[in-house]
């Protein structure tokens, strides 16, 4: 059996995809893998703030069009970028492989956020980091940068800016995680549903692949981002809002979801945790009954200003 993996072309994409290919491997030794490297809308201008592109899943529509015509048997994604609704003859077949959700600060002087001098320049392109680090320092000049993981740090120690916010993650599976100062926890900068997982996505009608598939998937990955996306489907989280979800399966299978909305200037920012025990209610119904609390707060006329103001513009998570 052969089997040709769509993925974006960057150093972490391909780090990702041959994860998912060494997993593959461990399931069907014989099996023919082809990496394919696809260049996605967000990646073609890296000049422009991601939020001035425009559209929903600027890093996955080239991936998803790929799958389609059957360009490509699989994609591997990583879940953060993927938007709550896809075309119905795609499906997100395995979540896997979770590293450390949480964003992270990386500065030229290893210094940690509140160490920082007032002025100091902090990068990063993602409205919803933007947003709670405001609330957090609002004395910090915050700037837009683009480019991969490496690109970015590289920026940054070139001058461009004092630090920078990343995912943990990325920079874990890159074996930069010693250039990390400062992890924010959630109740500091609430990270983005799904941040640290990886998709697996092929075509609904391809079972045979669907059922190897299928054994790369992880209950418990699944669960949280079950939980996470649910939440932020009912939010409406394809617009430019700053969202952050992140769940926790306890190993009592508690699942807590702590979720925020915020203002774009740091001003307001809701803030709620809810909890089950395993069996009370599915991880998308904790995800729903979240989002409907935090739509009983001031977070509904943020997203309403929000949407209003910008509807057809999104933000990276």
């Amino acid at each position: 059996m052969s089997v040709r993996i769509g993925t974006r072309a960057s150093k972490l994409a391909l780090m990702q995809t041959e994860l998912v290919a060494g997993r593959l491997h461990d399931i069907d030794p014989k099996l023919d893998v082809e990496v394919v490297k696809i260049t996605t809308g967000g990646d073609k201008n890296r000049s422009v703030p991601i939020v001035n592109l425009g559209g929903t899943g600027v890093f996955v529509k080239e991936l998803e069009d790929a799958l389609l015509n059957k360009e490509v048997d699989l994609v591997v994604h990583s879940l953060k970028d993927m938007p709550t609704e896809s075309h119905e003859s795609l499906t997100i077949v395995a979540v896997l492989n979770r590293e450390d959700p949480r964003d992270v600060l990386v500065s030229r002087d290893n210094r940690q956020l509140h160490e920082l001098a007032p002025g100091s320049k902090v990068a990063t392109s993602s409205r919803r980091r933007l947003a709670q680090l405001k609330a957090l320092r609002s004395d910090l000049e915050f700037i837009d940068i683009r480019g991969n993981v490496p690109t970015r740090v590289e920026k940054m120690d070139a001058g461009a800016a004092d630090a920078i916010v990343l995912a943990s993650a990325g920079l874990t599976r890159l074996g930069m995680a010693d250039r990390i100062t400062h992890y924010f926890e959630e109740n500091e900068c609430t990270a983005a549903a799904g941040q640290g997982a990886l998709a697996v996505q092929c075509r609904a009608d391809d079972q045979k692949l669907f059922e190897t598939l299928s054994q790369l998937d992880e209950p418990a990955v699944r669960k949280e981002i079950s939980a996470e996306r649910a939440f932020l489907k009912v939010l409406g989280g394809g617009c430019s809002v700053p969202i952050g979800a992140r769940a926790r399966l306890e190993a009592d299978d508690t699942l807590t979801l702590t979720g925020c909305v915020a203002a774009l200037d740091g001003s307001h920012i809701v803030r709620e945790t809810l909890s089950l025990k395993g069996g009370q209610m599915d991880a998308e119904a904790l995800g729903r009954e979240l989002a409907e609390l935090i739509l009983a707060t001031p977070a509904r006329q943020i997203l309403e200003k929000l949407k209003l103001s910008d509807p057809n513009k999104v933000s990276p998570p």
